[in-house]
């Protein structure tokens, strides 16, 4: 049941665990021996003496033998020289494939083995390097799928009779059947997974799994029923047995091996923790001064990024990221051929390298695809470590590392939709992350695969959809820094002017693009326009933006905005907490009129940013302050003049605060703003609850700027 118990594993996450690696690597080669003693015992029975039975056999396995020593280095020779192995099966090779699957089968159904250990065979000497049994996987498994297995479990349930079991000492037999089927199997995996040194709950969770059937049982189950070795009525029995047992896996697995169990065993293997649950190795003053050293560090600093890949985004994260990183060495290193080398002087010819004054920033890609229904989706899951390598995204963000002195790594996660939040989550917690940057889609979905036009990539933005709630969910669980980027044009390219049309002759439509080269990389200037209202959000975000202003080429102005009192009325309980994208309530929209002292607050920190800043960076660096009653209007307006001025420059940013606990209410403001500007009926919610509502206000006017919305870690 190899396929069932890869699926089983993927949505209980449970697959790249010990547990998952033990009890797929134990059901690989069960399903092996499986396959050998059932071409035995078909074998035995059609044959009509111990002579023929014997023949069969030998002649079974010479065929093995010619399969995998003759065959096979034929068939891989022809696939490297089509390239079916680096760039996938081409249609001759598919054809050659399925040739050799019914041939095969042909072979071993005259020699009076069962025609399905021939396919079966054949599938085991298709190479896996480069993907291609899974790339081959993906051009049959439609036509298996929709036509031969709905045919095949339409033949099982013809020929599976409920009604034979009409008696009480049938339905006995029925529950005996399960209940051995089960303590076999638990009971065998459990003593061996405690052999091996698992703890209990560990070895009963190998021997629930292993338990499972599957598609195979049923293929079995069918072969003895047509060799007769099975009647009718013990084949219902075992049927039943086998749905039994694959129902009871996930309930029985979830059981004994939950997700907080999962947690705990992981930190008391780690030594982090006595069996118990306490803290081993530092007492309550250690951990204070740690927390509060971890809270400083996060608050100065960011040295550990987790980076969600999307196809579309790459581009644009790339020139972002490099803003983070450190500066690339301008010492040059001439280099000797290793022939003109003089042994007697080798050591005066060494290389020295550049030292590195600071540590690079570490940033971990995390490119996630779907878990679909399909047995590709099923079989890259299973070979998740050679996906990885191979992949073309994560490769590229290595290459840019490396171009941009950055601690680059990189993994590939196959997991439903549903458990995009949650993995990224967990994967920021494992590695310690400071901070996780996820790109914002203009098609609203989370498929790389969607495309959106112009036109209506704005609207889309704006509109609820799959990685609107993706978002939404993972900013309530975030369990670090985060933030959200809107990209608008952002590039490592200077902007091209775009030029007047002219009535000339020429072969290029008027919107062609052909053969026009790209503009030099230099000036690579950015400017950053960040509005600070107060919060824990917008603190964090004026460290942030101070990090990314160390970079020579990036500019900023940052302006206080203090929001004097107005006649908005006030906020009553029940409307200070609003229900956003993913149904969790956040307190985003309608927060609580900023008292006198928090004003104050937020003003003496600003003051204290601004004094605080290094000579370095006053000469890019601009900080101000300005009053206002219309906080929206006012910062749309400032907006408009500190962006998009520079026609050349390769993008500017927008950095924001998500405006949690800032205190600022824009009921009224917002409708008349977007109302005026952005020529919107109604300003929608949708954004705003995921994103805040100024950023809101920046994506309908279609503001000539990239933006960054930053959440601050829940203390």
């Amino acid at each position: 049941a190899f396929p069932v118990l890869c699926r089983i594993l993927t949505e209980l996450k449970l697959l790249g665990s010990e547990v998952g690696l033990v009890v797929l690597s134990a059901g690989v080669g069960n399903d092996v021996v499986g396959w050998i003693l059932l071409a035995l015992c078909v074998a035995l029975v059609n044959a009509g003496s111990g002579i023929v039975a014997l023949y069969v056999l030998l002649t079974a396995i010479a065929y093995i033998l010619f399969l995998v020593y003759a065959i096979r280095p034929v068939f891989l020779r022809i696939l490297r020289k089509s390239g079916s192995i680096q760039n996938g099966p081409t249609q001759s090779m598919v054809a050659l494939t399925i040739l050799l699957v019914f041939a095969s089968a042909f072979f071993t159904g005259i020699i009076g083995v069962h025609p399905i250990f021939g396919a079966f065979l054949v599938g085991l000497i298709c190479p896996h390097d480069g993907g291609f049994a899974i790339k081959l996987t993906e051009k049959i498994e439609d036509l298996v799928a929709v036509f031969f297995l709905p045919l095949y479990f339409a033949l099982s349930g013809l020929s599976t009779n409920i009604g034979l079991l009409d008696s009480g000492i049938t339905w006995a037999y029925v529950f005996a059947v399960i209940v051995i089927a089960f303590v076999g199997k638990f009971v065998g995996g459990t003593i061996a997974a405690r052999l091996c040194k698992m703890v209990w709950r560990e070895s009963f969770t190998v021997g629930v799994l292993m338990s499972c059937k599957g598609l195979v049982e049923l293929i079995v189950l069918n072969i003895g029923l047509q060799a007769k070795i099975l009647s009718t009525r013990t084949f219902t029995i075992f049927v039943v047995m086998a749905l039994a047992t694959t129902f009871a896996t996930t309930p029985l697995t979830t059981a004994f091996y939950p997700p907080w169990y999962q947690k705990k065993l992981a930190a008391w293997k780690r030594g982090e923790i006595d069996w118990d649950g306490n803290n081993l190795g530092q007492d309550t003053q250690s951990v204070d001064s740690d927390a509060i050293a971890t809270d400083k560090h996060d608050a100065s600093d960011v040295r550990k990024l987790l980076v969600y890949l999307r196809l579309e985004s790459l581009p644009s994260l790339f020139t972002f990221i490099s803003l983070l990183g450190g500066e690339k060495s301008e010492t040059t290193i001439s280099r000797v051929h290793p022939s003109k080398v003089d042994a007697n002087n080798q050591g005066d010819h060494d290389e020295t390298w550049p030292l590195i004054k600071k540590r690079p920033l570490q940033v971990h890609g995390l490119r996630m695809l779907e878990l679909t229904e399909r047995l590709s989706s099923v079989m890259k899951e299973s070979e998740i470590e050679d996906v990885s390598t191979r992949d073309p995204v994560v490769n590229s963000f290595h290459s840019f590392g490396q171009l941009n002195n950055l601690s680059t790594s990189g993994d590939v996660e196959i997991v439903p939709e549903g458990s995009y939040a949650h993995t990224l989550a967990h994967s920021a917690s494992e590695q310690g992350t400071d901070m996780v940057l996820l790109p914002w889609s203009e098609s609203g979905s989370l498929s790389e695969t969607a495309t959106t036009t112009v036109e209506h990539s704005r609207q889309r933005m704006l509109e609820n959809g799959p990685h609107t709630l993706f978002l939404a969910s993972f900013l309530n669980q975030a369990p670090c820094h985060a933030a959200v980027f809107v990209n608008n044009n952002i590039t490592s390219l200077a902007q091209r002017e775009q030029e007047p049309l002219s009535p000339i002759k020429s072969r290029q439509s008027l919107r062609s693009t052909h053969g026009v080269p790209s503009q030099s990389l230099a000036p690579r200037a950015h400017h950053i326009f960040f509005p600070f209202f107060g919060g824990i959000d917008d603190r964090i975000a004026l460290r942030f933006v101070l990090r990314l202003a160390r970079k020579s080429n990036v500019t900023a102005t940052i302006l206080f905005v203090d929001v004097e009192p107005n006649s908005e009325p006030a906020v009553t309980d029940a409307e200070r907490t609003q229900t956003n994208a993913s149904g969790k309530e956040d307190a985003v929209h309608l927060p609580t009129t900023p008292s006198h002292e928090t004003i104050e607050q937020e003003r003496s920190f600003f003051t204290a940013m601004k004094d605080s800043l290094p000579s370095d960076l006053s000469p890019r660096v601009v900080f101000s302050t300005i009053s206002t009653t219309e906080p929206l209007h006012t910062i749309y307006q400032h907006a408009q003049s500190e962006v998009g001025q520079a026609p050349k420059s390769s993008g500017d940013l927008i950095v924001l605060g998500r405006g949690r606990e800032n205190g600022i209410n824009f009921r009224t403001e917002m409708p008349r703003l977007l109302s005026t500007v952005a020529q919107m009926s109604h300003p929608g919610t949708d954004v705003g609850h995921v994103l805040g509502d100024v950023a809101h206000v920046f994506i309908a006017t279609a503001i000539k700027a990239s933006l960054l919305i930053i959440q601050a870690r829940k203390y």
